[in-house]
């Protein structure tokens, strides 16, 4: 099956969600090909441990890509310990500039309690905006929703659960399997 020919993968919302001391990161746990569910418990919100530093990533695209993306990220964690955006733009560095990385197709959302941020192939590292950052198929629908509650009395968890459902109901690629991770200051 030539390239252009297959389906591709599918799928996935990752939001971020930071409020009151606390980074909470969800994701779901659909897999897709073409318009087929080929999962619904995979799990795209991991903990990672590099050099004592604790970090929660959310990933979205190939899962092998995002591996190699993450264990690459455990590496610029390991060279600056404590430093969260100095790994991630070196890491963002290496996949715009390494012609192995560049053929990557994955996005990243990273958070040591402090800092939360997106990483892409392009290039960037982004810190969003009023706390929030989402990527995936249902990236925007819960981006939308989280953005419509961070004023309320809801913590951070109670947002990114709540965006994470409206995104399922609207995605067809998200589904409410979630993987939850939160992270304090």
């Amino acid at each position: 099956m030539a390239k252009e020919e297959f389906p591709g993968w599918h799928g996935t919302t990752i939001i971020g969600v930071k409020k009151g001391g606390k980074v909470v990161v969800a994701g779901d746990g659909q897999v897709s090909l073409g318009q087929t569910v080929i999962k619904g418990t995979a799990r795209k919100v991991r903990r990672l441990a590099p050099g004592g530093s604790d970090v929660v990533a959310g990933f979205a695209g190939s899962t092998a890509d995002a591996f190699a993306l993450l264990e690459r990220l455990e590496v610029k964690l390991e060279a600056h310990p404590g430093q969260l955006q100095r790994a991630s733009v070196e890491l963002a560095k290496d996949w715009r500039t390494d012609k192995y990385l560049q053929k990557l197709e994955a996005m990243l959302i990273v958070t040591d309690g402090t800092e939360l941020l997106v990483i892409t192939g392009a290039g960037d590292v982004l810190e969003p905006e009023h706390g929030i950052a989402a990527i995936g198929s249902g990236g925007n629908f819960a981006l939308a929703a989280a953005r419509g509650m961070i004023d309320s009395d809801r913590d951070a968890e109670e947002i990114a659960r709540t965006a994470m459902a409206i995104a399922a109901d609207i995605c067809v690629y998200t589904n409410g399997n979630l993987t939850v991770e939160s992270i304090s200051a």
